[in-house]
């Protein structure tokens, strides 16, 4: 049995790390759209490559994937952005119980981190918003 000291700590890191959790299920809503669009734009690529050969507009084409491999490396990097603040968010999560347990101030640490996983968070949604601009922009440069 903990004694009742250790179980308030113990009581209080936990609720302390809900909060961290709740972004964990956000970043892993993002990557999962991310992954969406990710696997649509390849899937597009795919589609283009395959009409190449014998397309008569070829320049159309090559714009047309020109577009596609920007959307594809914005995505990638939005991902990694992503993936990025999940491990900064996990990260944060255990050196705070490690911070519970040991006579160490990691209150410095454990905001740094809290800080480069927003900064992860807030750069994958502004590559995302590139992204989703690129892609709104090219369908109506293609309706035109």
């Amino acid at each position: 049995m903990f004694p009742q000291s250790n179980l308030n700590d113990i009581t209080h890191v936990i609720q302390l790390a809900i909060a961290p959790v709740f972004l964990l299920t956000a970043v892993g809503t993002i990557i999962g759209v991310l992954a969406n669009r990710l696997a649509r734009i390849v899937d597009r690529i795919r589609v283009l490559e395959e009409r190449r050969p014998g397309a008569e507009d070829q320049e159309l084409l090559l714009r047309a994937l020109g577009v596609l491999d920007r959307r594809l490396k914005l995505v990638y990097l939005a991902v990694g952005c992503a993936v990025f603040c999940a491990l900064f968010v996990g990260l944060l999560i255990v050196v705070a119980f490690f911070d519970a347990f040991v006579k160490l101030d990691l209150t410095k640490f454990i905001g740094a981190l809290f800080v480069l996983a927003m900064m992860a968070f807030i750069s994958a949604l502004v590559v995302f918003l590139r992204e989703i601009f690129l892609a709104v922009n090219s369908t109506h440069r293609e309706m035109r």
